[in-house]
């Protein structure tokens, strides 16, 4: 019984940390098909819960059923294989997925949703049952049993601990996704296999042979030229036909960044920012911009305003090291990128800036500490006397609720506050420091270098927003909750708005 006892331990601990890595690892697979919004995050840990609490359950009275430590190592190595081959089976569930989502199809969407997450399902409750199962096989007397249960799940914990920070420091930046979920499983299949014989050593071997398969495109698609993952998301390059290139992280609804050989304009939101110094309406010489991705903003101001400062704050040094290599991010040398969360890179530098521009998503949501009064009042601070904002907010045709909620928010903390539509998806939203009347903000436009003037909306699409009698805070900002609602909404509606 001692001998099985010190088998028992480390297959308890590994098995913690199992779940945790592939819990983690779970949330990288589905990031480059759903993204890594705070929805998928409910999805995947209340799934999880389901499984562990179905394992807790089974492991329970099957352990009292089949007291043997031979039997819990057997469900240990099924949890081993089921986690091998999860990465393998996962992508054309979760492509299918995708498909249903483009179609606007809500049912089949949460319906292929639900049925990628199943994948999961055999493995962590089988990982579940563990800990049961343990405390069964470790309990000699009654009076012992509370010991041995805590001294289960205290290893059990601990492990857990382990699986949560390990994968996400190291090893998926390292080695991958994939072959993080392979290492997982072949070290649970290593610690279950001697209580059951020399034979199952064979387990481990296999999936260790699987981990030399060459992991591929994650995405397989025409013009890939680039695919990564950071330790904050998945990134993926393609380049068009005629020799444009985006942009894209995590799910790839989005194009985060364009570059193109031609031209510098991209007939998107982006140009929308180039008319910062006319709007400024004075001598505009600095700015920053939160969300700098690839540098497609910066990258224009070198062609079309040379002599401003561009500082790019952006979270994540992989997409920087990105934009450099694909997207020009170094073509203008009045660039400068700081590696920082927006916020509080402008918390921690009292530098003053003529213009802020956000434009910082975790698709399809912007962090919404980025929206509120707070945020607001701090911008305002970080500006020159007569200083701006400017602001990009996704949203979809016919709905103003978000655009409203954030452009309302920013006016209770600058004086004036515009927006106005650039195509479907996007509305751009602008604060000035000072009072600025529509007719100067027309006069302004209307002062844009010819080259941009086809950028400048048209005077009658412009709209002034009051300031919030309800605002977002730091306490209360339902970002996501609205940014849900509008997607719902569209895709019930076939795409149409």
């Amino acid at each position: 019984m001692l001998a099985g006892r010190r088998l028992l331990y480390p297959l308890v601990f590994v098995a913690g940390a199992t779940t945790m890595s592939t819990e983690m690892a779970a949330s990288r697979l589905l990031a480059p098909f759903f993204g890594s919004s705070i929805l998928i995050w409910a999805n995947i840990i209340g799934l999880i819960l389901i499984y562990l609490s179905a394992g807790y359950f089974l492991g329970g009275r099957l352990a009292d059923r089949h007291p043997e430590l031979p039997y819990l190592s057997r469900l240990m190595l099924l949890a081993a294989a089921a986690i091998a081959i999860t990465p393998f089976v996962a992508e054309p569930v979760l492509d299918r997925a995708v498909r249903a989502f483009a179609d606007a199809s809500v049912g089949a969407f949460l319906g292929s949703f639900f049925a990628a997450m199943l994948i999961f399902s055999v493995p962590i409750t089988l990982l579940g049952m563990a800990s049961p199962f343990a405390v069964r096989l470790g309990v000699d007397t009654v009076e012992k049993a509370g010991e041995v249960a805590g001294r289960m799940y205290a290893l059990s914990t601990t492990g857990s601990i382990l699986g949560t920070f390990l994968p996400v420091a190291l090893l998926i930046p390292l080695i991958g996704t994939r072959r993080t979920m392979l290492a997982s499983a072949a070290l649970l299949a290593i610690v279950a296999a001697p209580a059951l014989g020399r034979r199952y050593v064979l387990v481990p071997a296999v999936i260790v042979l699987l981990a030399l398969i060459p992991p591929g495109l994650v995405k397989p698609g025409a013009g890939v030229i680039y695919e990564g993952e950071s330790p904050y998301q998945f990134i993926q390059v393609v380049q068009k036909s005629d020799g444009e290139r985006v942009l894209h992280l995590n799910e790839g609804w989005a194009e985060h960044s364009v570059w193109s050989p031609n031209s510098v304009l991209t007939g998107g939101y982006w140009d929308s920012f180039l008319l910062a110094p006319p709007l400024h309406g004075g001598s505009f010489h600095s700015l920053a911009m939160i969300g700098y991705a690839g540098g497609t903003v910066g990258r224009a101001y070198g062609v079309y305003w040379p002599s401003v400062n561009v500082q790019g704050i952006e979270l994540d040094s992989d997409v920087t090291a990105v934009g450099r290599r694909y997207f020009g991010l170094a073509d203008n040398p009045r660039v400068h990128v700081a590696t920082a969360d927006g916020r509080v890179y402008l918390a921690a530098h009292d530098t003053r800036y003529d213009a802020i521009f956000l434009d910082a998503f975790r698709q399809p949501y912007i962090p919404f500490y980025l929206t509120t009064q707070e945020f607001w009042q701090l911008a305002g601070q970080r500006l020159n006397p007569g200083g701006m904002v400017m602001a990009n907010v996704g949203t979809v045709p016919n709905s103003e609720r978000l655009p409203d909620a954030i452009a309302g928010t920013m006016a209770t903390e600058l004086k004036s506050v515009y927006k106005w539509r650039v195509g479907d998806f996007n509305e751009i939203v602008v604060g000035f420091e000072n009072h600025v009347s529509r007719a100067e903000l027309e006069q302004r436009l209307a002062a844009a270098p010819p080259a941009l003037a086809h950028i400048a909306p048209f005077p009658g699409s412009i709209e002034q927003v009051p300031p919030s009698s309800d605002p977002l805070t730091d306490d209360h900002a339902p970002v996501e909750w609205l940014t849900d609602q509008i997607i719902v909404q569209y895709a019930a509606a076939g795409g149409r708005g």
